[in-house]
Parts: C-alpha cells; sequence; structure tokens
C-alpha cells in the first residue's frame, strides 16, 4: 500500500481518488496527529457487505459448501 503525506495527499487528492477507482489499490495518508486510509467507494461497498454476510449465522459455512459443489450438481430451478 502507498503511503503519502497529508500535504501531498491534498496536492494530488482528485488524481488519488481516480487512481484508487482504477486500481483498487488503497493509499495510507499519515497526518501528524493520525493517519487514514483512501480507498474507492466501490471497495468500500464491498467490504461493508461482505462485514454484512460474515455476520449472518451459518452464511460462511453455506458459502464455503457452496463453493464446494460442482456447477453440475447445483439447482437449475430455485425455491425462494
Amino acid at each position: 500500500m502507498a503511503t503519502l503525506t497529508a500535504t501531498e495527499a491534498r496536492k494530488r487528492l482528485y488524481a488519488l481518488v481516480d487512481d484508487v477507482a482504477e486500481s483498487h489499490e488503497p493509499i495510507q495518508i499519515v497526518g501528524k496527529r493520525n493517519s487514514a486510509v483512501l480507498l474507492s467507494e466501490e471497495d468500500w461497498r464491498s467490504i461493508q457487505e461482505t462485514l454484512n454476510l460474515s455476520s449472518i449465522p451459518g452464511m460462511r459455512e453455506s458459502i464455503r459448501n457452496g463453493l464446494k459443489t460442482p456447477v453440475e450438481e447445483c439447482e437449475e430451478e430455485l425455491d425462494w
């Protein structure tokens, strides 16, 4: 992950926003008092969705089992 000072990030903010959106690589921004990470909205939403799904009891196991199931063995008609 690239690291920039807050001053550098301020000078290049619009370009950095474009860069993280295209590359999906976060950028660490280090200030005098605190640090932050810049990432794309798409990546942020993906992280939030992953955390949400992981919080549902049994969801992780269901996903793992689904990944082990060959496509040929999947149901063609869904009952939901």
